[in-house]
């Protein structure tokens, strides 16, 4: 058999005779997706098989067909996990490939299966089931990065570094501070993909082609086979809507910024400049040229990630922005992007984590640098509304008054004497002396959230009981 002939017998088994030429070959380049959505042969199976049962159940096909279809579809399952099924470009798609292979399996039994459905509701089903599993898994991987995050920070709950402000020494704060902000942007991000699980979970298997179907069929039956809440409600949208991988999407999007930032701050961190931290070999790379070289590449790489994700976003975004109801063949677009994107996430997520597990700070050099910049002037300030009663604005004038001489004389505020500061405002006393301490500084913060290290201690402890307790009940 040619080529040609094999081409057109291929369509008109998948079309029912409606075309009797073979598709051109820049037509077969354009509409064949099997190439990536064969990733979601394991939910289409798994979709098929609800499907099949709901059929027999509900009087449609035999229960001695639906056997047949389940075990021929295990079957398939199987050769799909071991990776020796055949994909075929030419049926297009993971659907028709399956249903084609499930014909090879258990012969004229195979075609009851797309009774009462359609590809569209199929695809939107396998679709909302394949994104599902990833936020679950992203979760996951997630509550791994935080407990890291968490630990780390308990165990510096006292190690003095500076905050910045505009990239400028601001106030001292403690390592742990830092670690568990980002613990509080994920817990954020954790919130968005449930958010989106919850949106998307409704089945759209039994929406058919757009205006359901005739057949009596038990669309409740299959939503509650797959997992799903619910059957979707209108079957236009539900074959039309993707708005819960934009969703899913969007909601990486934040999440990858939030690594990129972090990604960001080690990166900085590791120059010699600041030389706050050291990432051992397993997470840096070296240089072609230069042996000296020690590059905090998997942080690079992780701060890119950010560019594809939230690409992806933007590029579903513009599919979805000019479609009439219900579907078009545009939506085909949807996945290629959003299998890039989740599975760039994942891996972002993963080497962040291993990253915090494997840095380590250098305490000395933080601590050092928390106390260069006059990062401890808003103390002074504080101390003259405290002690002295002076309106705030009058006791940030006096504390930039003391700066300046500070810095004239080219010494941080700790070097300043009594009698230094007795010549800016005389009514200071030498307890005001203690409050230019670094360590004194991050102490006096305990208001509620500060980053004094009794309350960092505390809210660590917390994160890692609760993100342990949730741990063993995966």
């Amino acid at each position: 058999m040619s080529k040609d002939t094999d081409k057109q017998s291929l369509s008109n088994k998948m079309w029912g005779g409606r075309f009797s030429a073979s598709p051109a070959d820049i037509m077969e380049e354009i509409n064949a997706s099997i190439g990536f959505d064969k990733r979601l042969a394991t939910q289409d199976i798994r979709g098929s098989k609800a499907h099949a049962d709901m059929l027999a159940a509900a009087g449609i096909i035999t229960k001695e067909d639906a056997k047949r279809i389940v075990a021929g579809l295990d079957q398939i399952l199987g050769e799909v996990e071991a990776g020796v099924m055949k994909w075929s470009r030419a049926l297009e798609d993971v659907h028709m490939n399956v249903e084609s292979r499930l014909k090879d399996n258990i012969g004229a039994p195979a075609g009851r299966l797309h009774t009462a459905r359609s590809r569209n509701d199929q695809v939107a089903t396998d679709f909302k089931l394949w994104v599902r599993d990833r936020i679950d898994a992203m979760d996951m991987a997630l509550g791994v990065l935080q407990l890291s995050l968490a630990r780390k920070a308990e165990a510096h709950a006292a190690t003095v570094m500076p905050g910045f402000t505009h990239l400028q020494p601001a106030q001292p704060v403690t390592f742990g501070h830092h670690l568990l902000a980002y613990v509080e942007m994920i817990g954020r991000d954790r919130g968005r993909f449930a958010d989106a699980r919850a949106r998307l979970n409704e089945c759209p298997l039994g929406a058919a082609a757009l205006a359901g179907t005739s057949f009596p069929i038990d669309r409740h039956a299959t939503a509650a086979a797959l997992d799903f809440d619910r059957p979707t409600a209108n079957s236009l949208d539900s074959v039309s809507d993707r708005d819960f991988a934009l969703e899913t999407l969007a909601a990486a999007s934040i999440a990858a910024m939030h690594l990129s930032r972090f990604a960001e701050e080690i990166v900085i961190w590791m120059t010699p400049q600041f030389g706050f931290i050291t990432l051992s070999d397993k997470f840096t790379t070296g240089s072609s040229i230069m042996p000296q070289k020690r590059n905090p590449d998997a942080a690079e790489l992780s701060r890119a990630k950010v560019g594809r994700i939230a690409g992806a976003f933007q590029s579903l975004l513009m599919v979805m922005k000019g479609l009439p109801l219900a579907y078009s063949k545009d939506m085909q677009e949807d996945k290629e992007v959003t299998f890039d994107a989740l599975d760039s996430f994942g891996l972002a997520v993963a080497a962040m984590s291993g990253m915090v597990e494997d840095l380590e700070p250098r305490a000395d050099v933080m601590r050092a640098a928390a106390g260069r910049g006059y990062s401890t002037a808003t103390d002074l300030a504080d101390w003259l509304v405290r002690e002295l009663k002076l309106p705030f604005r009058d006791a940030h004038h006096v504390t930039g008054r003391v700066v300046s001489l500070a810095e004239g004389r080219g010494v941080e505020l700790e070097a300043l004497s009594l009698a230094d500061l007795k010549t800016i405002e005389p009514r200071f006393r030498a307890d005001a002396l203690d409050v230019l301490s670094v360590d004194n500084s991050v102490k006096s913060r305990t208001s509620h959230g500060g980053t004094a290290p009794q309350n960092v201690r505390k809210m660590a402890r917390g994160w890692v009981r609760k993100l342990e307790k949730a741990a063993e009940r995966v």
